[in-house]
């Protein structure tokens, strides 16, 4: 199925993507392109399934299937590719080069062409070519480790640091802020996007703690790691759990005002020596009613306070419904396309394609 280039909306409409299938971040960078309006066009192995509509990240393009180990299906790609402002793939270092389709390659055909490549080691170092992922990746980097309770091990935070935070999105950012210097220089070059290098840049604030002696580098034992007691979470009466984030002074009284703590604790905000009898006292206090109750007292005050509310339940939260963060495309509520802008709107542009497109459809588009 293909989407209509006319029927696109967003500030990337008229903008041509070359994606050829890979997992995880690639795609993901791909639909958030096709959400701005691009046209991206997948490039599949010829035995790869249909897709299914509930192959949400795979949105919003066409598929055609190309044997890059062929002669003539790999002319079609360069075909593609000749007509392409963007290229994005995932493969390990040294596989494009190998099918003929590396930047050198097709520098000739396409000198404007930005080329991202999406690895998780990254295109040259000691680990390049070694398997991995997510997990792996921002293990090196300080995140993972960062990221538990105290005197627990390291918590997998599924793979939104790593495939999606440090991966697809400096993926889209690089390619992007390359696309706009290869309009006025002329010239395309390559973006290597690579999940160790995006999830070290996302660490700069705790690197900045950790310079200034406000991060112990002892997970849960910090500021912004469940280590304060009123920044975390706490459970309910009825199982559930509420987050509190009162870092700010103003927002620590009111805390300590609404939870009708005692008056003792106002000054223990910044006393360490204090904090495990300041958490017992809020989580002795938030037992006492329903996350719901509690929600309905708390949301929306200063205080910064916000339900623990499972995947399932977030279409219906009042504010995200009301800002319309999930949108329903063939019969299947999704998250909605971001970030949002005023003059020229995204728009999903349609289901994941559930059969292929003929490259020469696609050609016959791309004029």
């Amino acid at each position: 199925m293909a989407c209509p280039s006319d029927a696109a909306t967003g500030p990337l409409v008229g903008i041509r993507v070359v994606e050829i299938a890979s997992q995880g971040p690639g795609p993901f960078a791909a639909m958030l392109l096709s959400d701005m309006g691009a046209d991206v066009v997948r490039i599949d192995r010829p035995d790869a399934q249909p897709g299914s509509s509930i192959d949400l990240t795979s949105r919003g393009r066409t598929t055609i299937l190309l044997d890059l180990k062929d002669q003539a299906d790999r002319e079609h790609a360069i075909r593609l590719i000749e007509r392409a402002d963007i290229l994005i793939e995932g493969f390990r270092p040294g596989v494009m080069e190998r099918l003929g389709l590396g930047p050198e390659a097709i520098a000739d055909c396409n000198p404007r062409l930005v080329y991202g490549r999406m690895t998780g080691w990254g295109q040259e170092g000691p680990l390049a070519k070694a398997a991995g992922h997510d997990i792996n990746y921002i293990a090196i980097t300080g995140a993972l480790d960062a990221i538990g309770p105290a005197g627990g091990p390291p918590v997998p935070p599924l793979n939104l640091v790593g495939d999606y935070g440090g991966g697809a999105l400096y993926l889209a950012l690089g390619t992007l802020a390359a696309l706009i210097e290869a309009r006025q220089s002329g010239q395309g070059q390559v973006v290597d996007a690579a999940i160790c290098d995006g999830a070290t840049s996302l660490m700069t604030n705790a690197m900045a703690h950790r310079l200034r002696g406000t991060n112990s580098g002892v997970r849960g034992n910090n500021l912004l790691d469940g280590g304060a007691p009123y920044y975390g979470v706490y459970e309910t009466a009825d199982g559930g759990y509420v987050s509190i984030g009162s870092i700010e002074p103003k927002f620590f009284r009111e805390l300590c005002e609404r939870l009708n703590l005692p008056p003792t604790l106002y000054g223990s905000q910044h006393d360490r020596t204090r904090w495990p009898e300041l958490r017992a006292a809020i989580a002795a206090m938030f037992l006492t009613r329903s996350r719901d109750e509690w929600t309905e007292m708390l949301e929306g005050t200063d205080m910064c306070f916000a339900p623990v509310i499972p995947l399932a339940e977030a279409t219906a939260h009042p504010h995200l419904a009301a800002r319309g963060c999930f949108v329903e495309v063939n019969g299947l509520v999704q998250p909605a396309p971001a970030p949002r802008f005023a003059r020229t709107p995204s728009a999903v542009q349609g289901p994941a394609p559930n059969a292929a497109t003929r490259p020469e459809d696609v050609l016959s588009r791309w004029t």
